[in-house]
């Protein structure tokens, strides 16, 4: 992913593409809304294809969990092209991410990026169990608690009882994490601060597909 794929990115159709933050937010809520009530409308995935090979030109940004289960693209009732998806165990961003959403932002012209944390997030889980336990789990899986551990902190702090500290935990992780990337220079927080650019946390409901956005 060079800066010179700029040219074929921005030669990629745009028909109906957002142009503002606020409008990547609004398609990116009606789509989910379609996944929730079961009528989609992007389900053939051949269509522009051979567009597709010019170039990409996604409207928005998802920071997402790696769990099997949440797919933004059908959670979004979007095709292949539209969304930039950055994937990780616990959705949230290091220097990797950061500079893939740099990416999507100085290159793809990107304007609406959404940290997106889901129900019965295992990473979230296993934070918590290594703070509760005082115990961190084996191999390289230190560095995924370490990177939740703040957001489990917040929610403990905020007087989170037991039994709401996983649904806690995540909405935090996911809003510490949107706070933080619009604040990174030297690319996007400058874009941020001109409201070319705005980023959002929401929570999947693994059982009702809805999204729910703060």
């Amino acid at each position: 992913m060079g800066v010179s794929l700029h040219g074929a990115a921005r030669a990629y159709a745009r028909d109906s593409a957002p142009v503002t933050p606020e409008q990547a937010m609004t398609r990116l809520i009606e789509g989910n809304m379609r996944y929730v009530s079961n009528t989609p409308i992007n389900t053939d995935h051949s269509v522009a294809r051979a567009s597709r090979a010019m170039g990409q030109s996604p409207y928005a940004a998802i920071v997402s969990c790696a769990d099997s289960r949440v797919a933004p693209e059908l959670i979004f009732d979007e095709g292949p092209g539209a969304l930039f998806v950055v994937r990780v165990a616990g959705n949230f961003l290091n220097e990797d991410g950061l500079a893939s959403l740099e990416y999507g932002a100085a290159v793809l012209g990107i304007q609406q990026f959404v940290v997106l944390g889901h129900s019965g997030c295992g990473a979230i889980e296993a934070t918590i169990s290594a703070i509760r336990d005082r115990v961190l789990p084996p191999g390289h899986l230190p560095a995924l608690v370490n990177a939740i551990r703040p957001a489990v902190y917040d929610a403990m702090n905020a007087g989170t009882d037991v039994d709401n500290l996983l649904d806690a935990a995540t909405l935090r992780n996911a809003q510490r994490n949107a706070d933080w990337v619009v604040r990174q220079g030297p690319i996007l927080a400058p874009l941020h601060d001109a409201g070319t650019l705005r980023a959002a946390a929401g929570v999947y409901d693994i059982r009702t597909g809805e999204v729910v956005f703060t």
